[in-house]
């Protein structure tokens, strides 16, 4: 613990507020909220805490606190500081997926819809469908059975739909809106629990259709019915009203916590969402914090009830929500939170080993690796690696790895600019030059160790680089392949020695994976850069081609093998004259034609 963040701790409020912890660069990497903050706080920096716990503590170079009246402010203030900030160590806003709903739209002739969107636009809503699979075939079945329009935009014509009986062709066939009501009318009664009526009626008709010796109009009326029992009738856990409602449990051990939350539709339970994450507040803080994001950040519609077990704040949730939230203290819905809270058990104990696993070959992975080098914990590495063919097309990449895990959004590639010849390490100088003077131009986030694909040579070349020409101190480690080109050594120090680490470590395997990944990336690239001037200089052998129209075509087609695939046609609708257009095409016609496989007799 530094001192600012000691003085700080002595002059804590005892008041209800967030408070935002920051990383040496200065950025939030956790937003909380407390009742009490003093107490809160001061928690972080005392007494034992568990691994993950320890690692948001390390991290923790400074601290700032917002005081509130109250604590439904606090949580207020708290989600809205989240959703600012994105703090690497709240995850619980990083899923922000929005479930599918079916929509009956409000147009003249309506149409029905999958959607993620709930608009204030006068369209009927129907879910939500936290499987997108059941929302689309719901979808299907109801296209089937009512002849809605189908289309976005209104053509000219009618289309298959029509022919199918799937659509009345409002495109050509004058639609009284009285048909288009009562159409919409059936479908909101069967989305709202009518669709058993629905199944009988078709039964009628199919048993019709039979005595008639109608056998294929049977054939899809029974199929339709099958098709409304696997759909509409999987759900077997449902209640005595058609109140919409949604349901909360949640478990929580080892400082990680699990909530499920069962959707109540019509009466019956349509699906559930399961969310696991790791937590460092109080568990029923962190409950109602999750419940309060759920809704207000991430696009849930609130149901006309909410349903959650004993020990909740419900009142706070109230107030927050604006809807009524209840404790069930018997019958079926506390039969349904209570299986709620067992399903969270389970699916936290299940999911247990996986996290143990993961997290040892990422984070703790990494730890063990910074300890191995006696370092800071390099939660950010960044690793180069050059490929040349005996200098011809030269590059570099650079790949990116979070917390043990790669970011590939993050990855950079390099055309070598002044270096000439397979010099190694003037091009490992000059990409360390290009990629770090532009850091600390935009001010971009340091990593805590740097991995070069190479020996001491390419080392000391970016080390001169990094201390004598930008004045940074950032540890730099070679990678060194054995004979069958897999990670045999890492070097460090200075000067620099191998460091002993075991061959079956996480710690190990995390340097494999980083320099295999550096070295997937570099070679893909320099193969595509390679492939790509080789076609140039193709096209430059071309009679009528030159540098110009070269690069109009490239431009135009964008691809190799959609150049090779294009017709004299094509070529002259971008203004390549026929004679020009011809040869082109021949010419690569021809060079297939060599390039086949010889058949042996």
């Amino acid at each position: 613990m530094n001192k600012k963040i000691r003085d700080k701790l002595a002059i804590l409020p005892d008041q209800p507020g967030c408070y935002l912890m920051k990383n040496k660069h200065g950025e939030v990497i956790y937003v909380g909220k407390s009742k009490v903050l003093k107490n809160r706080i001061r928690s972080y920096f005392t007494g034992a805490h568990d691994g993950k716990t320890q690692r948001l503590v390390q991290e923790i170079d400074d601290l700032e606190y917002i005081v509130t009246s109250s604590e439904i402010e606090a949580l207020i203030l708290e989600m809205n500081l989240i959703k600012k900030h994105d703090p690497k160590y709240n995850v619980l806003l990083k899923d922000d997926k929005s479930y599918p709903y079916i929509k009956i739209t409000s147009e003249a002739h309506p149409r029905l819809i999958v959607t993620r969107k709930v608009k204030k636009d006068k369209g009927k809503y129907f879910g939500p469908y936290p499987n997108v699979y059941a929302a689309r075939e719901t979808k299907k079945l109801l296209d089937r059975l009512y002849p809605l329009r189908k289309c976005n935009q209104m053509p000219d014509r009618i289309c298959l739909y029509y022919h199918l009986n799937q659509c009345l062709g409002p495109c050509e066939f004058q639609v009284p809106q009285e048909q288009n009501q009562e159409i919409v009318r059936k479908i909101t009664k069967f989305l709202s629990g009518g669709h058993k009526e629905i199944k009988k009626d078709l039964e009628k008709k199919m048993y019709e259709a039979s005595e008639r010796l109608e056998f294929e109009r049977a054939k899809e009326y029974r199929d339709l019915i099958q098709h409304i029992e696997s759909v509409m009738e999987q759900q077997k856990m449902t209640l005595n009203d058609h109140v919409n409602r949604d349901l909360f449990g949640y478990a929580f051990d080892k400082g990680w916590m699990c909530i499920q939350v069962f959707f109540i539709r019509q009466g019956k339970l349509i699906e559930r969402d399961v969310a696991i994450f790791p937590f460092f507040d109080d568990p029923e803080e962190t409950f109602i914090s999750y419940i309060g994001r759920f809704y207000l950040h991430q696009n849930h519609p609130k149901p006309k009830e909410i349903l959650v077990p004993l020990g909740t704040d419900h009142e706070l949730l109230k107030e927050l929500l604006n809807i009524d939230v209840k404790i069930p203290m018997r019958g079926r819905k506390k039969e349904l939170v209570e299986l709620a809270m067992k399903n969270a058990e389970i699916a936290l104990s299940e999911k247990f080993s996986l996290i143990e696993q993961d997290e040892a070959r990422t984070i703790k992975a990494v730890e063990k690796l910074g300890d191995a080098l006696n370092i800071e914990t390099p939660h950010r590495i960044e690793a180069f690696d050059n490929s040349n063919i005996q200098g011809t097309d030269p590059v570099s990449a650079m790949v990116v790895f979070i917390d043990g895990r790669p970011h590939k959004k993050e990855y950079r590639k390099y055309k070598i600019k002044h270096v000439d010849g397979p010099d190694d390490y003037e091009t490992m100088r000059e990409v360390i030059r290009r990629r770090y003077t532009r850091v600390l131009k935009e001010r971009l986030p340091l990593p805590e160790l740097i991995l070069i694909d190479g020996g001491k040579g390419q080392m000391n070349a970016a080390k001169d680089v990094l201390e004598n020409e930008l004045g940074l101190d950032i540890p730099v480690s070679g990678l060194v392949k054995d004979d069958r080109h897999r990670t045999s050594e890492l070097l460090y120090g200075d000067p620099p020695e191998v460091v002993p680490l075991k061959r079956n470590s996480h710690e190990f395997y995390l340097i494999q994976r980083i320099q295999d990944e550096v070295h997937r990336f570099a070679v893909s690239f320099h193969r595509n850069l390679r492939n790509k001037s080789a076609f140039q200089s193709q096209l430059d052998a071309i009679k009528g081609v030159g540098k110009k129209r070269r690069n109009q075509i490239l431009r135009h087609f964008r691809s190799i093998d959609r150049i090779k695939q294009a017709s004299v046609e094509d070529f002259r609708n971008i203004g390549i004259p026929e004679p020009t257009a011809k040869e082109i095409v021949q010419y690569f016609k021809s060079r297939s034609s060599e390039e086949e496989p010889q058949t042996e007799t």
